[in-house]
């Protein structure tokens, strides 16, 4: 279950980084509504992290979270926001992905 929780929480990461970009091309009463969204996510992703640590290890929860914030972001930030996509860019967001799943599967 807190595996769970931490993917959740790396999700909330995405959106909140998600949120900053849609803020910063927004006019002013629209940007509001991306700072509150920003706002909100990092608040739940951050409860989320803080409980999922509760059983898992620090290092481990933290390194997981950040690995799923990063891929989301570069993977959103590709398909949603037009980002280049290159060889190597794809090569070391892959092994991004393998070293979280290897701290799952080496993790108790």
């Amino acid at each position: 279950m807190n595996w769970i929780i931490l993917i959740i929480a790396g999700l909330f990461e995405v959106a909140f980084a998600a949120c900053l970009t849609k803020a910063k091309t927004a006019t002013a009463p629209e940007s509001y509504f991306w700072l509150g969204g920003f706002l909100v996510s990092l608040a739940i992703s951050m409860l989320l992290l803080y409980k999922a640590s509760q059983q898992l290890p620090m290092g481990t929860a933290y390194a997981v979270w950040t690995g799923i914030g990063a891929v989301g972001t570069v993977i959103l930030g590709i398909f949603y926001f037009n980002e280049p996509l290159s060889f190597w860019r794809l090569f070391f967001i892959t092994t991004l992905i393998v070293s979280i799943i290897g701290l799952k599967v080496v993790s108790a």
